[in-house]
């Protein structure tokens, strides 16, 4: 199913850009698509999914302050997550956790800033179980073995078709949240736990996800400080780029607008055009 909207490019500001390029590039297997003085575009199959902006002079970003939580990758096909998790295994990469979450399975790490890292495939649709417009997520132990013996070749980078499947945000308030992204962008609710909401387009099982696990009663984000610059929303057809533009008050004529969450988050919102 094409979703009336997706996650396009996660934007960070990074301290040291040659470290953290190459960690995107060497562990997670994102090719650079574009490049100037103090900036990289990393992706795959052409289409960039992370932008890294460098400030030498950045702050460390608080653990307890709003902001990002992770960015998740999608790879295609659970042998792709197979693929990158042995590719990880062998080179020694830190992995922080791995998951079963009924739709997806999922390997969790953080870049040289600290920003988080997910990793994942997602289970086939028809597994997915929902009732009441909530569906069935858990955090179980990922059964490694299992996945690896579905690696049908060695991972030669992340292929053409993987993206930002969603992205996941500190948060002050999770009520507070689901309420901003249920208006401005008019997501649906396909989850809650407690302290974390998960709200998705058109029945993914979620596009992002917000908790306030270490961030419960956070204020606005400071300026000059590393971590997330901002996460672009592209609406995926017309109609969708009008229900946008009617949320949220701007010229449909327009190609991009910026909002922002009451935490101060950056949201660059992207016609499909």
């Amino acid at each position: 199913m094409t979703p009336s909207l997706r996650i396009g490019r996660v934007v960070l500001t990074v301290r040291d850009l040659e470290k953290v390029a190459a960690f995107y590039r060497d562990v997670v297997g994102l090719q650079r698509l574009e490049g100037a003085p103090g900036r990289q575009a990393l992706g795959a199959g052409g289409a960039v999914l992370v932008e890294l902006r460098e400030d030498r002079s950045a702050a460390p970003a608080r653990p307890d302050a709003a902001g990002l939580f992770h960015t998740a990758f999608l790879l295609p096909r659970r042998a792709d997550l197979a693929a990158w998790m042995l590719h990880a295994v062998e080179g020694g990469v830190a992995i922080e956790g791995a998951s079963d979450h009924a739709v997806s399975e999922a390997v969790y790490l953080s870049d040289p800033d600290g920003n988080g890292v997910e990793i994942y495939a997602d289970a086939p649709r028809e597994t997915w179980r929902w009732e009441g417009g909530s569906v069935h997520m858990t955090t179980r132990p990922l059964d490694v073995r299992a996945l690896v013996a579905t690696a049908t070749g060695p991972w030669r980078g992340a292929p053409d078709g993987t993206s930002v499947g969603h992205a996941h945000l500190k948060v002050g308030d999770t009520g507070e949240a689901e309420r901003f992204y249920r208006e401005r962008l008019g997501l649906a609710v396909t989850h809650r736990r407690s302290g974390a909401v998960f709200l998705s387009s058109d029945g993914y099982h979620h596009h992002l996800g917000a908790n306030s696990w270490a961030s419960r009663g956070a204020g606005k984000r400071t300026a000059g400080v590393a971590g997330l610059a901002c996460v672009e929303v592209v609406a995926c057809d017309a109609a969708s780029w009008a229900a946008l533009a009617a949320r949220n008050s701007f010229e449909e004529a327009a190609v991009e607008a910026r909002i922002e969450d009451p935490w101060g988050t950056a949201i660059v919102l992207r016609s499909h055009a």
